[in-house]
């Protein structure tokens, strides 16, 4: 493998999975907490772009920004009964694009049922899911596993060994 991938699962509670020649780094999505614009004393999380941003120089440093290939989940898309959940989704996935524009980095924008069925089989159901991306990445990656058992799941990183081991 020469190329290097960055997996990201969408969202301010996401993962990033980074698989480099000679390294792997998984980290939860930075966040920050803002008052919500919305609702008086409200809190909402966001992405932290600087720390984002910091995160991911680090993992690259020293490696040429064209053999990388950013993989990010697409956001979460529903009916009226979810927007709040739906327009979050949206958020983070601007403000994640966002960085990567910065950083020179292109992206590739994909489903979940691409990396999902063949990682971690004919699984369904959301909870389900979760559990199965933990014990993957608990299988696959043991030195992450104080933040895969802490996040309870794996789907960042499981992303980006998807690519990176993909013919």
């Amino acid at each position: 493998m020469s190329k290097t991938i960055i997996g990201i699962d969408n969202g301010a509670t996401g993962t990033i999975g980074i698989i480099t020649p000679d390294h792997n780094y998984f980290f939860e999505t930075p966040t920050a907490p803002y008052l919500h614009y919305g609702k008086r004393g409200s809190v909402s999380n966001r992405i932290d772009r600087k720390e984002l941003t910091r995160l991911i120089r680090e993992a690259l440093d020293g490696i040429d920004y064209t053999s990388v290939r950013v993989m990010i989940e697409r956001p979460f898309t529903a009916g009226p009964m979810m927007i709040k959940a739906m327009l979050g989704a949206h958020r983070c996935f601007e403000a994640t694009i966002c960085v990567l524009e910065d950083l020179g980095l292109g992206y590739e924008v994909i489903d979940s049922a691409e990396w999902q069925a063949p990682s971690l089989g004919a699984v369904k159901g959301s909870a389900e899911l979760k559990k199965a991306s933990m014990l993957r990445g608990l299988q696959m990656y043991p030195q992450f596993a104080d933040l895969i058992k802490r996040h309870k799941d794996a789907d960042g990183l499981l992303i980006a060994h998807h690519f990176a081991h993909r013919a």
